[in-house]
C-alpha cells in the first residue's frame, strides 16, 4: 500500500488544479421560479474569448503531447503503472463506465430536484451535446494520428483518455451550470471524474500522461461550448430557444453528422 502513496498524492494534487482555475463562485438563492438562475458569466455578456480559463486544461493537454517525445515524462507514467501493478493482482473494476457520466447526469438530477442551475433544460443539453460532439471528434482525431500503444497492450488507442475526457467534460458541465448555486456540486464532480481518470490507470488501459490529457480536452470542450452556444443561438434563432442543432463529430474511423432536435 506504500508504494502508492506519493503517486496517489501526487495526481489528487494535479487535478485539483482545475478546481483553483476556475472562476470565483457567488452563493444564490435557489428557490427561483424559472428554470435557470441568472447567469454572472462576464463572457455569455460581453463576447470576449475567456483565455485565461483554458490555459489550465491546455498545459494538461501540452502535457501529454509533450509526453509522447519525452523519456523523462514517460518515466513518470511507467511509475505510475509500476506502483499500481506492485498492489496485489486485482481485476478491472468497470465503475468508471458508468461514472464517467455521473457529473451531467447529476446535472439533471438536481433540476428534477428543484435545485435549478444557469440555464433551462434546452440551452444545457444543447450546450453538453455540443461539448460531447467537440470532445470525441477532437480525442478520436488524435487516438488515430498518435497511434499510442496502451499499457495492457490491447490496442493502440491510448492516448488520450476518452473515458477521463468524458468525465471532466461532465465535470466542467456540472460546474458551470451549478457554480452560482454552491461550489461544492463543482467540487464533487471534479472528485468523480478524478476517481474515473485513477481508475482508467488503475485498470491498465492508460498511462498518466494519457488521463492528464483527457481532463484537459474534456474541460476545453465544455468550455469551448458555454462560449459558442450563446453565439450560435444568437446567430439562428435570436431570442428564441435554440431546439435543433446540426452537430459533427469523428468517431475511430470515420466522420459523421448529427442532427439533433429537442421535441
Amino acid at each position: 500500500m506504500q508504494s502508492i502513496k506519493w503517486p496517489g498524492i501526487f495526481f489528487i494534487f494535479f487535478f485539483s488544479k482545475f478546481l483553483n482555475a476556475q472562476q470565483p463562485y457567488y452563493i444564490v438563492q435557489n428557490h427561483l421560479i424559472n428554470d435557470s438562475v441568472p447567469s454572472t458569466n462576464t463572457f455569455h455578456e460581453s463576447g470576449k474569448f475567456p483565455y485565461k480559463s483554458f490555459i489550465v486544461p491546455t498545459i494538461a493537454i501540452a502535457y501529454g503531447f509533450v509526453s509522447l517525445n519525452s523519456d523523462a515524462l514517460k518515466d513518470v507514467g511507467e511509475h505510475f503503472k509500476k506502483a499500481l501493478s506492485s498492489e496485489p493482482p486485482h481485476g478491472p473494476i468497470h465503475l468508471d463506465n458508468y461514472l464517467q457520466f455521473a457529473p451531467a447526469a447529476a446535472v439533471y438530477g438536481l433540476n428534477i430536484a428543484g435545485i435549478k442551475g444557469k440555464n433551462n433544460f434546452i440551452d444545457r443539453t444543447m450546450i453538453y451535446l455540443m461539448s460531447t460532439a467537440i470532445m470525441a471528434s477532437s480525442v478520436y482525431a488524435v487516438k488515430n494520428w498518435t497511434h499510442q500503444l496502451r499499457p495492457d497492450s490491447s490496442d493502440y488507442y491510448s492516448f488520450p483518455s476518452g473515458h477521463t475526457a468524458e468525465a471532466f467534460l461532465s465535470a466542467e458541465f456540472l460546474f458551470q451550470e451549478y457554480k452560482n448555486v454552491s461550489i461544492w456540486y463543482g467540487i464533487s464532480g471534479y472528485v468523480v471524474a478524478a476517481s474515473v481518470g485513477f481508475l482508467r490507470m488503475y485498470n491498465n488501459k492508460h498511462w498518466f500522461q494519457d488521463v492528464v490529457a483527457g481532463a484537459g480536452f474534456g474541460v476545453v470542450s465544455t468550455k469551448l461550448s458555454y462560449w459558442l452556444y450563446p453565439k450560435i443561438k444568437k446567430w439562428i434563432s435570436g431570442s428564441k430557444p435554440l431546439h435543433s442543432m446540426v452537430l459533427p463529430s469523428y468517431n475511430q474511423n470515420y466522420w459523421s453528422v448529427s442532427f439533433v432536435h429537442l421535441f
